[in-house]
């Protein structure tokens, strides 16, 4: 879901010493054996799996290669963020979009030997759905039933234009029937995926071995007879093991260390996944009156010297922007994010003519982890006239707090998600970072057609409820944050525009 939390306690900690590493670069990473693939690929990873029951610990972003490495999904996405077939072939609605037919293969065996048939496949989702992982919800109220032995339906109530994504990540993951709810599943997973767990040379939290599954059902997709994913939570630490040529691949926490992980031969692949800014959530004014005129938040957006805070927080890494939909988003405008220019003077005129030409003071969060960004927040908003209040909570409260919520606007770092999760995620009533419930109802006649209305319909009423949020300053985004990682001389990536790790499969060795 989102990161932040996770980024600031890493940032944090001390160097850590390098332990459990199971070899990188030094391995023969050329190719050879009897498999044709090189022989091992080494990634870091800045936080590990909490469990590999997909009921309790299933979970993509930054924990992603785990699971993905021994279980597969119903759909998949491509370097490019678009839906292929995978342990499905086929896949579609009905009339009204709300039974989706899947037609799944019929060559797949788990590691255990177990068919991987229409009934595990239903056993899986409502694991899953019933489970305590951080998307479970997502699948609430849904029902799963086998037509045969390679056809699966999935029924829901109301069309879920998010639902044929969510297949390809953590809702889709299928595991082992016999295996599901027993206690060592946690640690020891049965999936169908193309690699499987070596326990005896794995430490969990530390170091994961994986040996590649000898009877995969898409072997070509394998680049690698070994796969080593070591947990490395400090940057510094990260930073050694890179140099030391203990990895082939590293997920990079502080862009401004670019330079000199470039400097030492690595190559750097990234996206731009989150956006960084303020949620001006109390939109209706019933904590901060001053927050429910659109001049004042309109003002506050005309605050904000994007650029600048780019350069100051990300060392310029990423792209600034005034609209939370992202690149891939059938809605983006880029002339959306022209709409506030900087300008001080202009915004404190806004504030005037709202009523408030002394400006005003606005209570909002703040925690130690990001003090630089608070600090020029504050400064900002002085400048036109709003002083800021701050509050610690402690970081352990701070998301808590604000959905309880106990603030009207916070600054925040979100993932930007497809559309539909997007706007489950920030904009409907019930959203989660919707806390005070706000509604709007041109936003939900937009949200109706995005959710009931034809192809065509739905893309135009994103993009129509894209432009009406940034009109209505909703939010205050500052820019998009460079997700990065790098790669040594010996490996090649396409990384995934759609998700903070990259897909295993997007590794390869380079001739």
């Amino acid at each position: 879901m989102f990161r932040w939390k996770a980024t600031a306690a890493l940032t944090a900690i001390a160097a850590l010493a390098l332990t459990g590493c199971a070899g990188g670069a030094g391995d023969d990473t050329s190719g050879g054996g009897d498999s044709g693939r090189a022989d091992r690929l080494t990634l870091t990873a800045i936080i590990g799996p909490t469990s590999y029951d997909i009921g309790s610990g299933a979970e993509y972003g930054n924990r992603s290669p785990f699971f993905q490495a021994v279980f597969d999904t119903l759909l998949q996405k491509n370097a490019a963020g678009e839906i292929e077939p995978w342990l499905a072939t086929a896949w579609e609605y009905n009339e009204d979009n709300t039974v989706l037919t899947l037609t799944l293969r019929d060559d797949v065996t788990f590691t255990d030997d177990e068919p991987l048939d229409a009934e595990a496949v239903v056993a899986s989702l409502e694991h899953f759905r019933d489970g305590t992982s951080p998307q479970s919800a997502t699948m609430a109220g849904k029902e799963f039933a086998v037509v045969d032995e390679t056809t699966v339906t999935i029924t829901q109530d109301a069309p879920d234009p998010s639902l044929v994504n969510l297949l390809s990540i953590a809702p889709g993951l299928i595991q082992a029937p016999s295996t599901l709810g027993q206690p060592d599943a946690a640690t020891n997973p049965v999936g169908s995926g193309p690699y499987v767990l070596d326990s005896a040379a794995s430490v969990t939290g530390t170091t994961y071995a994986y040996t590649a599954n000898p009877d995969y059902w898409n072997p070509d997709v394998v680049k690698y007879d070994n796969l080593t994913i070591n947990v490395i939570e400090d940057p510094t630490a990260t930073l050694n093991a890179m140099k030391a040529g203990e990895a082939n691949g590293a997920k990079i926490v502080n862009n401004d260390t670019i330079p000199e992980i470039e400097a030492s031969g690595w190559t750097i692949k990234a996206n731009e996944l989150d956006f960084q800014g303020l949620l001006l959530l109390d939109r209706a004014g019933t904590m901060a009156p001053e927050l429910a005129d659109v001049q004042v938040r309109q003002a506050i957006n005309m605050a904000f010297d994007r650029e600048a805070l780019l350069d100051a927080l990300q060392a310029g890494y990423g792209s600034v922007t005034e609209q939370v939909f992202p690149e891939t988003s059938v809605g983006y405008d880029a002339a959306l994010d022209e709409t506030y220019p900087y300008d001080p003077e202009a915004a404190k005129d806004l504030l005037a003519e709202a009523g408030y030409p002394d400006g005003f003071t606005l209570n909002m969060m703040s925690t130690p982890a990001f003090q630089t960004t608070f600090d020029l927040v504050a400064q900002q908003l002085a400048d036109i006239g709003i002083t800021v209040n701050y509050t610690d909570p402690g970081s352990g409260n701070f998301i808590t707090d604000m959905l309880a919520p106990k603030y009207p606007a916070t600054w925040m770092a979100l993932e930007q998600n497809p559309d539909w999760q997007l706007i489950n995620f920030m904009i409907a009533p019930g959203a989660t970072f919707n806390p005070f419930g706000y509604s709007d109802p041109t936003v939900d006649e937009y949200i109706t057609t995005i959710q009931m209305g034809t192809e065509d319909e739905a893309a135009e009423a994103t993009k129509a409820l894209n432009a009406y949020i940034v009109d209505q300053a909703w939010f205050a985004p500052f820019f998009r944050v460079q997700g990065t990682f790098a790669v040594d001389a010996n490996t090649d990536l396409e990384f995934w525009p759609t998700n903070a790790y990259p897909s295993i499969f997007g590794f390869s060795p380079k001739n």
